[in-house]
């Protein structure tokens, strides 16, 4: 199910800008868009389509210019803007794909096993693997400004 070409310039235009009001978009957002889409390839690349956004002098366009946009690279790439603008309404919603996977092989998944620590590291996490946070790296119970396990405690005025 393809989703129209304005509903997915509101959803490229708002992607990893949590300012954006999905009216205009940023040649960094249509880069990701094209790429997604897989529009870029020998005869279209990333610097043909900043060559193009720079014809309107702002840092981001609307719609309306979004369209000029389209037809006027599609014009110099002697492609339709319709087969441009059908990839892009084929590509489905923005998403990240192996952009932040945690690497599991050899010592990374030793260290990032939190159930193998020990000592005051231990103490961060709970039984699931998720820090406590502050309660996780502060002694909050004992308040007294001495050092854990300190014997003589409350001791100095009785000499």
């Amino acid at each position: 199910m393809a989703i129209k070409l304005d509903q997915q310039f509101i959803n490229f235009a708002k992607f990893g800008d949590t300012k954006a009001d999905g009216k205009t978009i940023t040649l960094t957002q249509i880069d990701k868009w094209f790429k997604q889409a897989q529009v870029f390839d020998k005869k279209l690349t990333q610097t043909d389509t900043g060559i193009t956004f720079n014809k309107f002098k702002s840092k981001t366009i609307n719609f309306q210019n979004f369209n000029a946009f389209i037809e006027d690279l599609a014009g110099q790439k002697k492609m339709t803007p319709d087969e441009i603008k059908d990839k892009l309404m084929e590509c489905g919603p923005p998403g990240t794909t192996k952009t932040t996977i945690a690497v599991k092989t050899g010592a990374v998944d030793r260290l990032t096993d939190t159930s193998k620590y020990t000592g005051a590291h231990k103490e961060r996490f709970d039984e699931s693997g998720k820090g406590k946070g502050k309660e996780g790296r502060e002694n909050i119970a004992d308040d007294s400004g001495y050092v854990g396990g300190y014997k003589n405690k409350d001791t100095y005025d009785s000499k």
